[in-house]
């Protein structure tokens, strides 16, 4: 893993090129914690040799677990990053292109990365957290200020 920080506009952009072999979410989630990122959107592309998304069955109040044991390209990586019980959390979904042209997406549990994956995490500010909600057991977003319609 390399990392590269910047600025942009006063917020702080840390852009992180994921080694082959390198598990994805590890990374992005210690990157967070050594950079003590506590609200921050995360975009990243690349690929992964084998990875794992998750479906959230509102059932069973868990993710299904999907496999996807092949190369794939990451088409899309997106999502944040949010203070969870005094830490970061690390919460994004992906949609991984096959190499017949087929798709599947999820959130991201697991993704191996080969030959690269980029990503980009772009601070938002240090209110962003999430709490528990109790009928979903997710943990979801609860920014400062935010009003329901």
């Amino acid at each position: 893993m390399r990392t590269t920080e910047l600025t942009d506009g006063g917020h702080r952009v840390i852009v992180v090129a994921v080694d082959k072999g390198e598990d994805a979410v590890s990374v992005i989630n210690d990157v967070a914690n050594r950079s003590d990122i506590r609200g921050a959107r995360v975009t990243g592309v690349g690929g992964f040799h084998t990875a794992e998304v998750g479906y959230f069955d509102r059932e069973a109040r868990d993710y299904v677990r999907v496999a996807v044991p092949e190369q794939v390209e990451v088409l899309s990586l997106l999502g944040d990053i949010a203070e969870s019980q005094g830490k970061p959390a690390l919460h994004v979904h992906t949609v991984l292109g096959r190499r017949d042209g087929t798709t599947v997406g999820g959130h991201l549990l697991r993704g191996e990365v080969w030959p690269t994956l980029e990503v980009i995490i772009t601070e938002v500010g240090g209110n962003l957290t999430k709490q528990v909600d109790p009928e979903t057991g997710l943990a979801l977003l609860n920014a400062p200020g935010t009003q329901t319609a």
